[in-house]
């Protein structure tokens, strides 16, 4: 009888061995890395241009002029970053679908001129005032909705078209004055304008951040080992959540060192965390990438694709409308300039600044508050150095091309890499 020998490990034994390897590798911090470098190099470069064009750009400007990094300035950076950066969470809803809302910042400029007719010209409660705006901001975004659902009108040109039809509302409404100042000790005013946290609050809300990666990244974890695959590792997951929490507390200590945080910007990012716990963890959120990375497959898959333009349209209109009253409290009045000059580039470009994708299918709420910040910091820095607003435009131009330029080479890295 002849004995086997035993030969060399068979193709799927050995695949095998090589993948247990592989997740052993993955399942420590030098993996983490590793991990994080082959993204990149594949494409998937998330919020790291941002993040890196947002430390050079206060480098320059601090060695520039040192009251930049001043924290009362950085106080009056958030203030400013706030109005403009909930119209682009809007945005970022539309681009996640591969569309566009030119018309948000006349939406804004109209919903402030109606805050000022209503509340001051008529009487009406600022509550009930600031209601009938939002009120118009869903009638508008429904129109949209309508319009491309059932005629199958271009969002561009509709909203084009809205962009000179709600500014011809919002100057008919003003009237021949073309102002209306707000009452400046009213709540809005002030809430638009000086009332910042209590530091120890502050303070609280910077650890919030950290102990949700911890508690999401347990739960995660729990559930990829029930599972037998890779998981992170409970050392990446203690030094991301350190570092985090480290440099957000480090922010609120600076900025108490002034005025501290606005809560005029406390209310930007609780809308931006809102949205993002909608896009990552709920089915519609899930829709709304599946819609912007293959309508057509997305239909077949029995995602109810005219709902999501729906819902999408509105949430524009009406984040514009918010943005629109914030800009009103910040200015203390509603005028004929609202919602006019840069607003919509600035809008659109704080959402593609920060990462979301013009062709639809990839972004985040998050892309909105590092995209305005950017924006916010140069025009800031721009002002301190004297420099005519003419640069700012050229300059954030050019650091909108290079947003697109840096999207696009991205995206074709990932259609080579297999993982558009």
């Amino acid at each position: 009888m002849t004995q086997k020998i035993p030969g060399p490990l068979s193709k799927p034994a050995a695949a095998l061995d090589r993948s247990d390897e592989r997740v052993r590798n993955d399942d420590n911090i030098l993996g983490m890395v590793r991990a994080f470098f082959d993204r990149v190099r594949s494409g998937d470069l998330g919020m790291l241009p941002v993040a890196v064009g947002l430390i050079v750009i206060s480098t320059v400007f601090s060695l520039l002029n040192p009251i930049f990094l001043a924290p009362n300035n950085l106080v009056n950076l958030l203030f400013d970053c706030a109005t403009v950066g909930v119209i682009s969470l809007g945005i970022v809803c539309v681009l996640l679908l591969g569309e566009i809302d030119l018309s948000v910042g006349s939406m804004s400029g109209l919903s402030s001129a109606i805050l000022g007719v209503l509340w001051v010209n008529m009487g009406w409660p600022a509550a009930v005032a600031i209601l009938a705006a939002i009120v118009a901001g869903l009638i508008v975004g429904i129109l949209y909705a309508l319009l491309f659902n059932r005629l199958g009108m271009p969002s561009f040109v509709s909203t084009l078209a809205g962009l000179l039809a709600l500014l011809g509302m919002q100057l008919y409404i003003l009237g021949p004055t073309g102002s209306i100042n707000l009452p400046f000790a009213s709540p809005l005013v002030r809430f638009g304008q000086i009332l910042v946290m209590p530091g120890w609050l502050s303070y609280l809300l910077a650890l919030l951040p950290g102990i949700a990666i911890v508690v999401n990244g347990m739960r995660n974890r729990r559930h990829r080992q029930t599972v037998n695959l890779s998981s992170q590792p409970l050392g990446a997951l203690a030094v991301k959540a350190v570092v985090l929490t480290a440099a957000l507390e480090f922010a609120a200590y600076y900025l108490n060192l002034g005025r501290g945080v606005p809560w005029m910007f406390g209310l930007f990012v609780a809308l931006a965390v809102v949205l993002n716990y909608a896009l990552t963890r709920t089915q519609w959120g899930r829709s709304m990438f599946a819609v912007g990375g293959n309508r057509e497959a997305a239909r077949r898959a029995g995602i109810n694709v005219r709902r999501i333009y729906l819902s999408a349209f509105v949430l524009c209109s009406t984040l514009a409308t918010i943005g629109g009253i914030l800009s009103a409290s910040r200015l203390a009045s509603s005028s004929q300039q609202a919602g006019t000059g840069d607003v919509n580039l600035n809008a659109i470009a704080a959402a593609v600044i920060g990462g979301t994708s013009l062709f639809g299918g990839r972004g985040s709420a998050y892309s909105a508050v590092l995209g305005i910040i950017v924006i916010q910091a140069i025009s800031n820095g721009l002002t301190l150095l004297n420099l005519s607003s003419s640069l700012r435009y050229m300059i954030t131009g050019a650091v909108l091309a290079i947003a697109v330029i840096v999207d696009s080479l991205a995206r074709r890295s990932r259609v080579s890499h297999g993982r558009a």
